[in-house]
Formats: structure tokens, C-alpha cells, sequence
């Protein structure tokens, strides 16, 4: 056998005695570290899709019962289980790279420079993202709530994750970046209150006015046409205010939201009615005032 042949063996063999090696080291220590590391991201995963299943059925058989609010915290599931997602799949990959011996610093280093340069570029549209999420979340209004956002108020037409959309009375639309919403009014969560301030002449009795002021607003919540949009008995505390020749007597009655336009009209109807049956006279000069106080104004 010819020596440059002989060598040729001999490195030959040592190449093959290294790839053996190689293969070793990669199933006997680096391969049990990589399954451990899927069958954990496997788990987290399954976990996670359970975890958004159950909190969309709990919402939508037991908890919410608008549409609505279903639609909103399906996306708030939705976009928990991708961000969840691409978490579990990223530290699995980087840990699966590490214990296979490939430097993943560079790419670290790349991908934050990356993040970096893109989050100054997009740090507006960011804080939108995260201020509308946590807005859904907590559930300061509903498409439908009439609010106050600054100096704009209307009726919610659109709630995203980046924008909210209101329509006022005037039928403007104001289109809001969710990242310069700091405080919100809502005006029709749960209830709505009208708080009327009946006007009447100085001289009149004030336990008849009180007396009349009751039987209206008995009246009107045992009818069958505002039975639903009241939700509780009106209340009449009394004098509210004396100003002069007249009497200020307060009326409180509870709405359900977006209810408290046709209960106040209906509601002065009836007052004036029953005032000019009994003769009870209006304050100041031959004038007759009921004052709506109730939010929001009047469309």
C-alpha cells in the first residue's frame, strides 16, 4: 500500500471518527435537551388554545349578552392567543439554536436594532394598539354608548384597537386616536338619570305640587308604554331651588340608556297637562318652565 494512499485512509477514518462523534454529542446530549424544549412549547401552545377557547364560550354563554361585546372580546382572545403564539414558537426556536451550538447573539442584536428602529418609527400606532386593548379589556364604552372624549361627544359608531369613531348630534363623525384617550365620560352605561326642575309660581301649596309630581311619575312607570324604559319608581325629593316668585321642585327619574329622550318629553307633556287641570300656576310671569338636566343633552 502506497503511503499517499495509507494517508488517505487514515484521514479518511479520522473524519468519520469525528462525524461518530458529532453524532454522539448530538443525540446523547443535545438531542434530549431539544424534544424537552418542543414537548414545553407544544404544551404552552395546547394551553394557551385552551385557555382562548374557554374565555371565549365563558363570554359568550354565561357573561356578555351583547353582540357587541362578544365581537370585541373575541378579538381581545384572538390577538392574546398570536402574540402568546409567536412568544412560545420565538424562545423555543432561540433555545432550540442555542443548544444546537449556533450563535444567536448576532441574531439577537440584529432583531433588536430592527425593533428598536421600527418602534421609534411606529411608536404613535403602538401606543394606540395598546391603549385601544387595554380600552377593550376594561370595557370603558360599547359601540352604541353615548360618551365624552375630550371636547367631542357623541354616540360610539366604530371601536377598533388603533380608533374610536363618534357620531354627534349634529351627525358629524369624529374619528379619535385610541392613544389620546386619557378619560372617558360614558352617559349611558347601566342607567341613564333625567333630572327634571319644575318651575311653579311662589304661592302655590308645595305638598300638592310634590303630591302631583308623584302621581305623575307613578303614572308614567305603570305604563305600559315606558314600563320597560324605566328602571326604577321616580322619586320627587322636593324644593330643589327658591329663586324670586317661584319654586324650583326636583323630579329624578331612571332610564334605561338612551330611553331618557322620550321619557323627558312625555314626562313634560304630562306635567303641563296636570298643571293646567289642577291650576297651578308657572313660575315667574305667566311663564312655565321644565328644565332637563339629564346627560347627555338632548339629540
Amino acid at each position: 500500500m502506497s503511503p499517499a494512499l495509507n494517508s488517505r485512509s487514515w484521514h479518511d477514518l479520522f473524519r468519520l471518527n469525528n462525524w461518530y462523534e458529532d453524532l454522539f454529542v448530538l443525540v446523547h446530549d443535545k438531542l434530549p435537551k431539544i424534544v424537552v424544549t418542543v414537548i414545553i412549547a407544544v404544551i404552552l401552545l395546547r394551553i394557551l388554545n385552551l385557555v382562548s377557547q374557554k374565555l371565549a364560550r365563558v363570554n359568550q354563554v354565561n357573561l356578555v349578552t351583547s353582540s357587541v361585546r362578544v365581537q370585541q372580546l373575541h378579538t381581545i382572545s384572538s390577538i392574546i392567543r398570536s402574540v402568546g403564539m409567536a412568544a412560545i414558537v420565538f424562545f423555543a426556536s432561540v433555545t432550540i439554536l442555542f443548544d444546537l451550538g449556533i450563535h444567536v447573539e448576532p441574531l439577537l442584536a440584529s432583531a433588536g436594532i430592527a425593533g428598536l428602529a421600527v418602534g421609534f418609527g411606529a411608536q404613535t400606532l403602538v401606543h394606540d394598539v395598546l391603549n385601544g386593548f387595554f380600552i377593550l379589556v376594561e370595557n370603558w364604552f360599547d359601540v352604541g354608548d353615548v360618551v365624552k372624549i375630550g371636547s367631542f361627544q357623541g354616540s360610539v359608531e366604530t371601536l377598533t384597537l388603533r380608533r374610536t369613531v363618534l357620531r354627534d348630534a349634529d351627525g358629524s363623525v369624529h374619528t379619535i386616536p385610541n392613544s389620546t384617550i386619557t378619560a372617558v365620560t360614558n352617559m349611558t352605561r347601566d342607567w341613564t338619570q333625567v333630572a327634571m326642575h319644575v318651575a311653579v309660581d311662589y304661592k302655590e301649596n308645595s305638598d300638592h305640587v310634590i303630591e302631583l309630581l308623584q302621581q305623575l311619575g307613578a303614572e308614567l312607570r305603570n305604563d305600559p308604554r315606558f314600563r320597560e324604559a324605566i328602571v326604577a319608581d321616580p322619586v320627587v325629593p322636593g324644593i330643589d331651588r327658591l329663586t324670586g316668585s317661584e319654586v324650583d321642585y326636583l323630579m329624578l327619574v331612571k332610564t334605561q340608556p338612551g330611553q331618557q329622550y322620550a321619557v323627558s318629553r312625555e314626562l313634560r307633556r304630562r306635567i303641563k297637562d296636570c298643571f293646567e287641570r289642577n291650576h297651578i300656576r308657572p313660575g315667574g310671569q305667566n311663564r312655565f318652565f321644565v328644565l332637563d338636566t339629564s346627560t347627555p343633552p338632548e339629540k
